[in-house]
């Protein structure tokens, strides 16, 4: 039989890579960030902007959190090694915990550092101020954006961590981490892959999976990748490809 230890790591591998990776299991039974701490994220049809500050930020420090779980976990699975105890835990167990503090202590001092200033260092803030006007700031193009993300005729498509949004103005695309946006007038489409696949369901024509780079010609905006089938892509009065 295997012991506890070993039970208790290949248990909490498949629990942080579910939980990291979410599948659409953990979706269900909402082991999510955003379901966990919705309560604190508010609503992104109400506010996407907002939303999307606290959970880019909650999301790295509840994954940078995760290897000191794992450490205090092991305190109890393997507690004949006594890691709860530094002074007789073994060396690399110590430096597994100063990597275990490590980690959440450079996600908060960077979140720290977005929330200053009402969140203006933010990535998704500084990407919109790249488009504000002299006169006004960044929250007058954030308040634009949630606005628009409102509206019923907005397309949404993709997985939670990879989705794909195009609203009037804007194509975005929210990732675990970020949140990409482009204003559309400014942004060059370029298809970089396409996958040919079987009939859908719900059509009787073949569909493709495209994968189309979304390079902004406005300076500082990073360009992006963004994946969607065509038909949809095709429906959608936004993009045409």
């Amino acid at each position: 039989m295997d012991s506890p230890e070993v039970t208790f790591t290949l248990a909490y591998l498949v629990f942080a890579v579910c939980f990291v990776f979410t599948p659409t299991e953990f979706h269900s039974a909402g082991l999510t960030v955003q379901n966990l701490l919705s309560g604190w994220l508010g609503s992104e049809d109400a506010a996407f902007v907002p939303y999307h500050l606290r959970r880019t930020s909650a999301t790295l420090l509840c994954h940078s959190l995760l290897p000191l779980g794992y450490y205090v976990g092991m305190c109890f699975a393997a507690s004949e090694k006594q890691l709860y105890s530094l002074s007789q835990a073994p060396e690399a167990w110590r430096l597994f915990l100063l990597l275990a503090v490590t980690l959440p202590t450079i996600a908060s001092t960077l979140i720290y550092y977005w929330s200053c200033d009402q969140w203006a260092r933010h990535p998704l803030a500084r990407t919109l101020a790249l488009y504000a006007l002299p006169q006004s700031g960044w929250w007058a193009v954030a308040s634009s954006v949630n606005t628009e993300f409102r509206r019923i005729d907005k397309f949404a498509t993709g997985a939670p961590g990879a989705r794909v949004i195009v609203t009037d103005t804007w194509v975005m695309k929210v990732t675990t981490y970020r949140v990409h946006a482009a204003r559309q007038q400014d942004v060059h489409l370029t298809v970089t892959g396409s996958q040919q696949h079987a009939l859908s369901a719900d059509s009787s024509l073949p569909v493709q999976l495209l994968t189309i780079h979304v390079a902004s010609a406005s300076p500082g905006v990073r360009a992006f990748d963004i994946r969607s089938w065509r038909h949809a892509l095709v429906a959608c009065r936004h993009v045409p490809v």
